[in-house]
């Protein structure tokens, strides 16, 4: 099964950029689709986006498009998640998971294994 570490959080002024890192390890990247989730306090958790086993196929959630930018590099067994304009409604908790099969979903209960999640604070 694939473990799946995050990071590259951190705290950054409304319109800045952060990029996070999803690094696998365990099994080959390539037999999975992953996701990129967050949650802030009091809220569900909410699908920002994901990636295709071989990166064909993406998909964003409305209130990131055109800011953010998902991305995986196989042979490094990493997935990206480029944050752009970043505003404080962006705040939250991110985490990747992973799940086998050939279409990518932006829905959490279909994915298998979760990393820890990294913590994400968009403020002045």
């Amino acid at each position: 099964q694939l473990q799946l570490v995050e990071s590259g959080g951190g705290l950054v002024q409304p319109g800045g950029s952060l990029r996070l890192s999803c690094a696998a390890s365990g099994s080959t990247l390539d037999y999975y689709n992953i996701g990129w989730f967050r949650q802030a306090p009091g809220k569900e958790r909410e699908g920002v986006s994901c990636i295709s086993r071989m990166g064909g196929s993406t998909s964003y959630a409305d209130s990131v498009k055109g800011r953010f930018t998902i991305s995986r590099d196989n042979a490094k067994n990493t997935v990206y998640l480029q944050m752009n304009s970043l505003k404080a409604e962006d705040t939250g908790v991110y985490y990747c998971a992973s799940r086998r099969g050939y279409v990518c979903s932006r829905g959490a209960t279909e994915y298998d294994s979760w990393g820890q999640g990294t913590q994400v604070t968009v403020s002045s």
